[in-house]
C-alpha cells in the first residue's frame, strides 16, 4: 500500500458554503449535517430559494417604482432646459445600453464556464460510479461463477470418481477430503458480502445523475443563449429606434430577470446542500450502506490506509489453501490412480480444469476486492462533485447575479429610450410640412415639389443660350415685394439648395445667395438690370 496516496480534502469554498445559516421556514436553526430525508433540513435549503425569491420581489418593486416615477414626471416647458434634458437623456441611455451589453457579455462568459465546469464534475461522478459498478458486478460474477463450478461441475466429477474408486477405500477417502475442501471454498465465498444490492444502487444513482445533468446543462445553455439574444435585440432596437422591438425586449427582459433570480435560488440551494455532503461524505455513505455491507468494509474502501486490515484477507487465504490442497490431491490421483483406473483420467482432468479456473478467479477476485481500485473511484467522484461541480455552481450563481444586474439596467434604460423616441416623433409631427427645414419634407423627395405654389425655374438660367436671350418669366404678382422676390427666386434658383417656395411671413430665415446666383447676376446685361432694378445688387 503506497504511503504517498492522496486523501480527500474538501476545498475552502466547501467550508464557506457549509457555514451558511441553516434555518427552516419557521426561522428556527437547523443542524447543517447532510440529511436529505429530514424535513427540517429540506426546509433549510428551501429557505435559501425563498431568499432569492425575496430579492426578485425587491428588484421588481424597485423597477415598478422607477417606472412609475418616470411616467409621472412632468415635462419641462423651458425649451433650453428641454434640449439639455434630451441631450442628457440620450447620453444616459447610451451609457446604460453599453453597460448592460458589457455586463451581459461578461455574465454569459461566466455562465458558459460555470456550466461546463458543473457538467465536467457530474460527468466525473457518473464515470466513477460506473467504474465502481463494474468492479462490484465483476466481484459478483466471479463469486457466482466459482460457486457454480464448485457446486455443479466439481460435484459431478467427484460423484463419478466415487463409483470408479469404489474398490479402493484410500482413493474414496481422498475424494471425500476433496469434497470437504470444495465445501470449505463455497463457505468462504458465501461469507463474502453480497454486492448485488449496492451494484444496483450505484447504477441507478449514476443513471439518474446523468439524466438530471443533461437536462440541467441544456436548460442553462438555452438560458445563456436567450440572455445574449435579448441583449443584442435590445441594442438593435435602440440603434434602429424601434419602439415595438424595445417593448418586446422589455417584456422578455422581465421574464429573463425572473429566470435569473429563480436559477440563483436553485443553484444556491444545490451548492449549500452539496457542500454539506462534501464536508463529511463518509458519514452519509455509512448511513446509506448500513445494514447492507459491514462498517469495517466501508471504512476499508473509504480510507484505504495501512492501519486498516483487509476484511477479505482470511476468507481469501482459506480459499487459496483449499485450492492448493485439492490441486495436490488431484496430482497424486493422476499419478497413482490412473494406471489402475484408466477411466478415471477424464474426470480427474475435468476436476483439474475446474480448480485452475477457480484459481484464476481467485486472483481476479483478490485484485477487485483490493481497496485501491474502489477508493480511487471514490476519490474521483468526490473531486468531481466537490471541486469541479460546486465550483461550477458558484460560477453559475455569479452568472445569475450579473444577468440580473444587466437586465435591471436594461429595463431602466428602455423606457427612457422609448420616451425619447416618442418625443422626437412628436416634434416631427408638430412641424409644418411646407417648412423647407423639416427633415421629413427633405426625405419625401419629389413629392415636395408637388406642394410648390409656383413652377420651378431651376433650368431656366442653366438653359440660357446667351445673355441677350435671357428673358424673365411673367410676374403674376407684379408691383408687390412678394412678386419681386418670387421673380428673383425663380430666376436665380439654379441651385437645388435654394427653394422657390416663398418664405416671407413664415418666420423662416431670409434666403442666401449662392455663388452661381451671384455669377449670373454679374453676367446680366444692362437692360436686364434696369428691368429688375437694384434688388440683386451685391
Amino acid at each position: 500500500m503506497s504511503s504517498s496516496r492522496v486523501d480527500y480534502i474538501a476545498p475552502w469554498w466547501i467550508y464557506w458554503l457549509h457555514s451558511f445559516p441553516h434555518v427552516n421556514l419557521r426561522l428556527q436553526p437547523v443542524d447543517n449535517s447532510f440529511e436529505p430525508e429530514d424535513g427540517d433540513y429540506q426546509q433549510s435549503l428551501l429557505f435559501l430559494g425563498c431568499v432569492a425569491a425575496t430579492a426578485l420581489g425587491v428588484n421588481l418593486l424597485c423597477l415598478a417604482v422607477y417606472l412609475s416615477c418616470l411616467c409621472c414626471r412632468r415635462k419641462d416647458d423651458d425649451d433650453g432646459a428641454e434640449a439639455d434634458g434630451k441631450k442628457n437623456t440620450s447620453r444616459c441611455v447610451t451609457w446604460a445600453a453599453v453597460s448592460a451589453g458589457l455586463v451581459t457579455c461578461v455574465a454569459v462568459g461566466v455562465g458558459f464556464y460555470g456550466n461546463s465546469e458543473t457538467n465536467d464534475g457530474v460527468y466525473q461522478l457518473t464515470y466513477s460510479l460506473y467504474n465502481a459498478n463494474n468492479t462490484l458486478s465483476g466481484v459478483d460474477s466471479l463469486v457466482s461463477t466459482t460457486m457454480g463450478n464448485m457446486k455443479s461441475g466439481l460435484h459431478q466429477h467427484l460423484a463419478r470418481l466415487d463409483e470408479i474408486f469404489a474398490t479402493r477405500g484410500d482413493y474414496v477417502q481422498t475424494l471425500q477430503f476433496m469434497q470437504k475442501m470444495a465445501n470449505n471454498v463455497i463457505e468462504q465465498l458465501v461469507g463474502l458480502p453480497d454486492w448485488a444490492k449496492a451494484d444496483m444502487d450505484l447504477a441507478s444513482v449514476a443513471k439518474m445523475a446523468a439524466d438530471m445533468e443533461y437536462y440541467r446543462w441544456l436548460a442553462y445553455l438555452l438560458l445563456l443563449i436567450l440572455d445574449l439574444i435579448i441583449c443584442l435585440l435590445a441594442c438593435l432596437g435602440l440603434a434602429k429606434r424601434s419602439r415595438w422591438l424595445l417593448t418586446t425586449m422589455m417584456l422578455c427582459g422581465v421574464l429573463t430577470l425572473i429566470l435569473s433570480w429563480a436559477s440563483l435560488g436553485a443553484q444556491l440551494a444545490a451548492a449549500v446542500g452539496t457542500s454539506d455532503f462534501c464536508v463529511a461524505p463518509d458519514k452519509f455513505i455509512l448511513s446509506q450502506i448500513k445494514g447492507v455491507i459491514g462498517t469495517d468494509i466501508v471504512h476499508y474502501y473509504v480510507y484505504c490506509n495501512q492501519t486498516l486490515s483487509n476484511p477479505y484477507q482470511q476468507p481469501l487465504t482459506l480459499f487459496q489453501r483449499s485450492l492448493t490442497t485439492m490441486q495436490i490431491q488431484i496430482q497424486s490421483l493422476l499419478l497413482f490412480a490412473v494406471p489402475l483406473f484408466p477411466t478415471a483420467e477424464r474426470d480427474l482432468v475435468g476436476i483439474q480444469h475446474v480448480l485452475n479456473s477457480s484459481e484464476a478467479s481467485l486472483h481476479q477476485l483478490t485484485a477487485l476486492l483490493d481497496c485501491r481500485g474502489l477508493n480511487k473511484d471514490y476519490l474521483d467522484a468526490m473531486v468531481g462533485v466537490c471541486y469541479d461541480g460546486v465550483e461550477g455552481v458558484l460560477y453559475l450563481c455569479l452568472f445569475s447575479v450579473l444577468a440580473a444586474c444587466a437586465f435591471t439596467i436594461m429595463l431602466c434604460a428602455i423606457p427612457k429610450a422609448w420616451r425619447q423616441i416618442a418625443s422626437s416623433e412628436q416634434d416631427y409631427d408638430d412641424m409644418d410640412e411646407e417648412d423647407p427645414f423639416n427633415p421629413r419634407r427633405n426625405r419625401m423627395g419629389s413629392q415636395n415639389q408637388n406642394h410648390s405654389t409656383l413652377p420651378s425655374f431651376c433650368s431656366y438660367s442653366s438653359s440660357m443660350g446667351s445673355h441677350d436671350s435671357l428673358q424673365p418669366p411673367v410676374v403674376p404678382l407684379s408691383g408687390a415685394p412678394l412678386g419681386d422676390y418670387m421673380n428673383q427666386t425663380a430666376l436665380f434658383g439654379g441651385n437645388p439648395r435654394f427653394e422657390n417656395v416663398p418664405l416671407i411671413g413664415r418666420g423662416s430665415p431670409p434666403p442666401s445667395y449662392s455663388p452661381s446666383m451671384r455669377a449670373t447676376y454679374l453676367s446680366m446685361t444692362e437692360e436686364q438690370r434696369r428691368h429688375f432694378g437694384n434688388d440683386f445688387q451685391a
